[in-house]
């Protein structure tokens, strides 16, 4: 027993040194945009959501188009999920239990994930249990930053499947390697106006990032904590249903929030079922917030400052007020890269080469998004790590 011990602290510590190690970590990149080269996977195709037909109805050209990429990926949760419980009884109990939580989502999130399984064919459990993942599963670096002439930006690392499914052969994470092809950007219309735009996952209803053009730009972080998600969606299941999802709530913002201090409010004060981090950008200087959550209440809101140097801010998936895990230190290379370029030099091309430098890129990394709110810019890239590149 005490050899185990030893030789699970061992690989811990090995771990733990790689990341600050080349060719793990390197220096900040340049000249990484416009993208290009093996961390470049591909571009993101556009779609409409049209909020005006039935929810229903919403998604049928996105999901036309990705069914094949939808399948294959809920074929690779089942076949992990298969692999823990290999009796099948898992995934039998998510097709029966999970279509019955769905009548207890708010609207309009119930009826477009029924119609995503209608178009898809995948049974209605496995697309409830798809758009449950995100509020336990997702780690991610995001930035606002304020130029020196007072414009915003914001830009972000999208980070899945940490835990799900080491491919050994081809040293990846096999459902970070499946969500790639399903990254979509989205321009939701109201009265044939672009609402909001959002860069997601084919299937997936809320929403992790996005931009109200002009108004503000917003993405979500995991937050950990033993009061997590999965507590939150247990209380829900058993009837408790007076929080709120959060990336239903973070499409509800974009939705219906008009200014950056209202999105503001919303985010700091509405009961959520998981913690998380909320990055905020606005359109005027000193716009740009980490809103720190619990599942109750806000629990810090790190402001940019520019009294006080600070012309960005920055969150992975730590309370910025505390070190970071030993094993998962994104935050100190990503504050190296962005204090090397400058307040004087920061862009949408500079913020680019800081989200490229290892290991803020690694190999849980599906897609960047940049934003820029002053132009209503929305531009996102599947990226890859090519090996050597740390698992997180």
């Amino acid at each position: 027993m005490g050899h185990c011990i030893l030789l699970i602290l061992a690989a811990l510590f090995s771990v733990a040194s790689t990341q600050f190690i080349p060719p793990y970590t390197e220096d900040c990149r340049a000249e990484m945009y416009p993208p290009k080269g093996p961390t470049f996977k591909g571009g993101v195709s556009w779609y409409t959501v049209d909020l005006d037909v039935p929810p229903s109805k919403r998604w049928t050209a996105v999901i036309t188009d990705k069914k094949t990429d939808l399948v294959n990926m809920i074929q690779a949760i089942k076949d992990l999920a298969n692999a823990f419980v290999p009796s099948g009884k898992l995934i039998e109990l998510v097709d029966i239990t999970l279509p019955l939580m769905v009548e207890t989502l708010p609207d309009p999130f119930g009826d477009e994930i029924k119609g995503i399984a209608a178009v898809s064919g995948v049974p209605l459990g496995e697309v409830v249990l798809f758009n449950i993942f995100y509020e336990v599963f997702t780690v991610c670096t995001s930035i606002v930053a304020e130029d020196d002439k007072g414009n915003l930006i914001h830009g972000r690392n999208l980070d899945f499947g940490l835990f799900m499914g080491w491919d050994v052969k081809n040293k990846s994470w096999i459902i970070s390697e499946k969500l790639k092809p399903l990254v979509v950007n989205l321009d939701f219309k109201k009265n044939n106006q672009t609402l909001f735009k959002s860069t997601n996952f084919a299937g997936y209803v809320g929403m992790l990032t996005g931009i109200k053009p002009h108004l503000f730009t917003l993405t979500m972080n995991e937050r950990f904590s033993l009061d997590g998600g999965y507590i939150g969606i247990l209380e829900w299941i058993l009837g408790k249903r007076d929080g709120m999802w959060m990336s239903f709530l973070t499409r509800s913002v974009l939705e219906n929030a008009n200014s950056y201090e209202e999105a503001k409010t919303l985010l700091a004060q509405t009961k959520l079922l998981a913690p998380a981090y909320f990055i905020l950008g606005g359109n005027q200087t000193g716009q740009g917030c980490i809103i720190t959550r619990s599942r109750l209440l806000s629990l810090d809101i790190l402001e940019i400052d520019l009294k006080l140097g600070r012309w960005y801010v920055l969150e992975t998936n730590y309370d910025h007020w505390k070190e970071p895990l030993f094993l998962d230190d994104r935050r100190t290379p990503a504050m190296k890269c962005m204090n090397q370029i400058t307040q004087k030099n920061i862009s949408l091309k500079t913020l680019y080469d800081v989200l490229s430098t290892k290991p803020v890129l690694n190999k849980l990394t599906t897609y960047t998004t940049l934003m820029q709110v002053s132009e209503g810019k929305l531009e996102s890239y599947i990226r890859d790590c090519p090996n050597p590149c740390m698992p997180w």
